[in-house]
């Protein structure tokens, strides 16, 4: 059995996907933009959307009853590698030891021209 989980506290999705989904145990939470839930913005600098997507993460994983200790596994996506210190000093600030594994990889582009997605896989105890 699948289940979505959905946020008001996340962007809705822009298309046919939930914001997670819980399978068993396992949660899976799709990439998240660094986009104002409120009303869609997104701002224009690397630390803003960073910081914006991990708080939009998290607020799912609430929803889901769980937290960033949690997380198992995640993926970030980045417009620019020149970026990748920057986002990571964010990123380290939301998880502790043992931190999840991780894959980082330079993409061409992201929806709405976003610098910085993050995605996620945790479990739910």
């Amino acid at each position: 059995m699948k289940k979505s989980i959905c946020s008001s506290k996340a962007p809705a999705p822009v298309g046919p996907y939930s914001q997670a989904v819980q399978a068993g145990s396992l949660l899976f939470v799709s990439g998240q933009l660094g986009m104002d839930p409120a009303d869609g913005s997104l701002p224009p600098d690397v630390v803003a959307q960073a910081r914006k997507a991990m708080d939009n993460l998290m607020a799912i994983l609430a929803e889901a009853g769980a937290s960033a200790q949690n997380v198992v596994k995640t993926t970030i996506f980045l417009a620019n590698m020149d970026d990748f210190s920057t986002v990571n000093g964010i990123y380290e600030s939301y998880f502790q030891e043992p931190f999840p594994a991780r894959a980082c990889v330079e993409v061409a582009r992201l929806p709405k021209d976003a610098k910085v997605e993050v995605e996620a896989v945790a479990v739910l105890e």
